[in-house]
């Protein structure tokens, strides 16, 4: 066969791109194959690419019968005005699956469409057996292992995170489930400015309902966008909610979301609606109920998520949900169930207080990051004791035993001024909002049975106080969070690999079967003595010599 009758010519059409793909492919020989383009738009481009050239097997090594093999062209459109390594950064850019364990989906479906389109597989099988799958919860060992500090959030310098730490996370995984303690802070302030205009006490300052109802309003609107933000966490990171979950310390605040709820409930403006559903109390309390049986059991069975293991401030989030809901419930007229709540959660506010006033678990003190937290031993008591003058129909001996509690509390930590100075802002710091408040609050119904100047000022002052604090704070956290951008750093807690750290013995990299180095490092320690003089010898002086010597 002759050469000129081995020539062919391969049309290669496109339907998606015509304008950018060649539209004459022409095989000039058995040897090579050469691009030509007959459009002009695409000259830069394939200037770039200078030639494409495939190797095919000689007309020699062909039988006369033997037929050419089929050659199938891929072609990929390329971006206008971009280059080859820019196009490449791009496509691993968009390959990057670092953040594919923490995903609900996972990449499954483009791996199942990627398996049907015909195309190979291995790079998938590949990246996927170096990847760690995280289908089972990580063991609560493991979150006392490879982290530290009370609340459990700072990585051990022995340990590694699955994810990047050196770019910013998505920010649906940098989004905590503390983030519910900014409604509870507004929440609260809507029941609390509820109480300063029809508390009998509170009423020479004449304050209107008006301003119950534009907050009310806006802790409607932060619970809704804080609540929806959380769902997309949960709809497309379900991982991330998963391990928050099982963390020790923050499955506390997954109480947060269902008190903001009752909170909201309570400073229900009159002009909105005068009587609540009593269903509505046992869907909100259902929830509750649910984590209860759970925490509750998991710190009396023992193991590592025993109280004294996992006894932490915030542990009062899952006590003061009770006697907020009891609050709820006997406002709402009901008997039976707002007394079984404050049961229960009287009689665990007893173990956790101790506990925690012996700090058993670590014998740490909080970093200063966290001394906020301190004003949660203020939430319960002062609750508490609005909850049983709701269920006793007055404000009494119970009641006022509970209320100097929480009263105690609150000057105790007020008057230690240094205690919450020198830090910087964390969303930690609303565990101060809430407390407050509901102080502020009970001191309304207290000067209401104990009418005077002294219980009607302290009413006003710590109403004040808590106004101040939760306008503050509610600034603040928005600077941060808009302007400086910097409220949610990349959340380390959920990160951390379910496989212990092999640890290296960082020593003296010695060489196997170097004699040689064993011997300059005799001659070194031979010759080296205090005065720097000596040392520089030490390094210049040779075996032989040292032999000498």
């Amino acid at each position: 066969m002759s050469q000129d009758e081995q020539r062919e010519y391969f049309e290669l059409q496109e339907t998606e791109y015509p304008e950018t793909v060649p539209s004459v492919l022409k095989h000039k020989s058995s040897k090579q194959v050469v691009l030509e383009s007959e459009t002009s738009g695409l000259s830069n481009t394939i200037s770039a690419m200078q030639s494409i050239s495939i190797s095919m097997p000689s007309a020699e090594t062909l039988g006369n019968n033997a037929e050419p093999k089929a050659v199938m062209f891929l072609s990929r459109p390329m971006s206008k005005g971009s280059s080859i390594g820019e196009a490449d950064n791009d496509s691993q850019r968009f390959k990057d699956k670092n953040f594919d364990s923490f995903k609900t989906w996972s990449g499954k479906l483009e791996r199942q469409i990627t398996s049907l389109s015909g195309r190979s597989r291995k790079f998938d099988s590949e990246e996927e057996s170096t990847q760690n799958p995280e289908n089972e919860p990580l063991p609560v060992d493991r979150y006392f292992d490879a982290l530290e500090g009370p609340e459990l959030e700072t990585l051990r310098s022995t340990e590694e995170i699955m994810l990047p730490d050196d770019k910013t996370w998505p920010f649906l995984l940098r989004f905590p489930i503390s983030s519910f303690g900014i409604c509870l802070g507004v929440g609260s302030q809507s029941v609390m400015w509820k109480a300063l205009a029809s508390t009998t006490s509170t009423r020479f300052l004449h304050i209107s309902l008006t301003a119950n109802l534009i907050l009310w309003w806006i802790a409607v609107a932060l619970v809704a966008v804080v609540s929806s933000i959380y769902l997309l966490k949960v709809i497309l990171y379900f991982e991330a909610v998963r391990r928050e979950y099982y963390h020790p310390i923050r499955v506390n605040f997954f109480f947060a979301p269902w008190i903001s709820l009752l909170f909201l409930s309570l400073g229900l403006p009159p002009s909105v609606s005068s009587n609540l559903p009593e269903p509505l109390w046992y869907i909100l309390m259902t929830p509750i109920l649910c984590l209860e049986l759970k925490i509750y059991g998991q710190w009396m069975s023992g193991g590592q998520r025993r109280l004294s293991k996992v006894a932490n401030p915030s542990n009062h989030l899952a006590i003061v949900g009770n006697f907020v809901g009891a609050l709820l419930g006997a406002s709402m007229g009901l008997k039976e169930g707002p007394i079984f709540f404050f049961a229960v959660g009287l009689a665990h506010y007893l173990v956790l207080f101790v506990t925690l006033y012996q700090r058993l678990p670590t014998n740490e003190t909080l970093p200063k990051e966290l001394h906020p937290v301190f004003f949660l031993f203020v939430a319960a008591p002062s609750v508490a004791s609005m909850a049983w003058a709701k269920i006793r129909g007055s404000f009494d001996y119970g009641s006022r035993i509970a209320y100097f509690i929480a009263l105690f509390l609150y000057f105790s930590l007020a008057v230690r001024v240094n205690f919450f100075r020198g830090f910087k802002f964390s969303l930690a710091w609303w565990a101060y909002t809430f407390p407050m408040t509901g102080a502020a609050i009970a001191t309304m119904q207290y000067s209401s049975v104990v009418t005077n100047v002294l219980t009607q000022t302290l009413a006003v002052i710590l109403s004040l106080v808590a106004t101040l604090t939760v306008t503050s704070l509610l600034v603040t956290t928005m600077l941060h969070a808009f302007v400086l951008r910097d409220l949610f750093p990349n959340d380390v807690a959920i990160a951390i690999s379910d496989r212990k750290p092999k640890h290296h013995r960082k020593w003296f990299h010695i060489r196997h079967g170097g004699s040689e180095w064993s011997k300059d490092i005799e001659t070194f320690l031979k010759f080296a003595n205090t005065s720097n003089n000596d040392i520089e010898a030490a390094l210049n002086i040779s075996n032989d010599e040292a032999k000498r010597v």
